[in-house]
């Protein structure tokens, strides 16, 4: 019933499916990509163990919407690491965020909102590259059970 089977030939573009048939729907899609980063930091204006010098395995989870292409595509997961790599990690990975991020109390609170502004300033740069991909959401773990969010509809009406 569940037996293991090697496909006897590949599927073939323009033999066994059409260049028309690879886009299935023009439907918005959300895909989503995590990545970690180590960082210290500290609190000011904090009277909890966060005042003092720390640090903390942060995850950080993008969701991403837009449409697709002809080729069924939003928008590649090597792009999105492209942009976290090149555009935002290097502000935050193996950083002391209080000397690399903007003047801020570098809470998950505020941290968030700039993370996601960046992606969603790198995604505006390349508009003509992802049909209409905007920034849904951005979640910053800063403890495995404790996280800070951004969401496009706070971000954009308030």
């Amino acid at each position: 019933m569940y037996g293991f089977r090697i496909v006897n030939e590949l599927q073939k573009i323009d033999k066994d499916i059409s260049r028309q048939q690879l886009k299935y729907h023009s439907k918005r899609v959300l895909v989503s990509k995590e990545f970690t980063f180590d960082a210290a930091h500290h609190l000011h204006c904090y009277d909890g163990k966060c005042k003092n010098l720390h640090g903390h395995t942060y995850k950080v989870i993008f969701g991403i919407s837009g449409f697709v292409d002809d080729r069924g595509l939003m928008m590649d997961f090597g792009d999105i690491k492209d942009i976290w790599k090149n555009k935002i990690e290097i502000y935050l990975d193996h950083r002391y965020l209080n000397e690399t991020l903007p003047p801020m109390n570098t809470t998950a609170e505020n941290m968030v909102v700039w993370i996601y502004e960046k992606m969603a300033e790198a995604l505006k740069a390349a508009d003509e590259q992802y049909a209409g991909a905007r920034v849904e959401f951005v979640r910053l773990f800063e403890t495995p059970t404790s996280y800070a969010e951004a969401r496009r509809e706070w971000m954009e009406v308030e």
